[in-house]
């Protein structure tokens, strides 16, 4: 099938933004800070509409996607709690974590931009690198924020 490599490269996607998802989700449950709480709960709803969205490419290309997280993703997630749970829920450990997962999910979508995708899949990939970017250039902001802080 054609469109099998295409299928690959989003069911890839589907699961690093899964993987996102639910480590911001993780991540905002062991903050202090409030504000940083929200934008982590926001950039788990944004991982998470991006997730549909790629699921919907998949499904118009004629393949099955991906419904849950990687093995690396569960791994990371687990980190993130033994991390704060060692450092008493420290603000910038956690911030500082959530960057390596952005440095994974920057990396992911890069790569899959070098891809030749079929129709719409190529824009929605473009547009979510750019959404991933953007949250990862703040998350290591915040990180920076918070180790002045710390």
């Amino acid at each position: 099938m054609q469109n099998d490599n295409a299928i690959s490269v989003l069911n890839n996607l589907i699961e690093t933004c899964k993987d996102g998802e639910l480590g911001f989700k993780t991540a905002a449950e062991g903050l202090k800070s409030a504000a940083i709480k929200a934008k982590f709960i926001e950039y788990s709803r944004q991982r998470g509409e991006m997730v549909r969205e790629l699921q919907n490419e998949v499904r118009r290309l004629g393949g099955d996607p991906e419904k849950s997280g990687s093995m690396s993703g569960s791994l990371h997630r687990g980190w993130v709690d033994i991390k704060s749970a060692i450092t008493g829920k420290d603000d910038h450990a956690i911030v500082a974590e959530a960057e390596r997962g952005e440095d994974v999910a920057k990396s992911a979508l890069e790569k899959a931009l070098k891809e030749t995708l079929p129709g719409t899949a190529q824009s929605v990939v473009q547009q979510q690198a750019a959404k991933v970017r953007q949250a990862h250039d703040a998350v290591r902001d915040l990180r920076d924020r918070e180790k002045v802080a710390h």
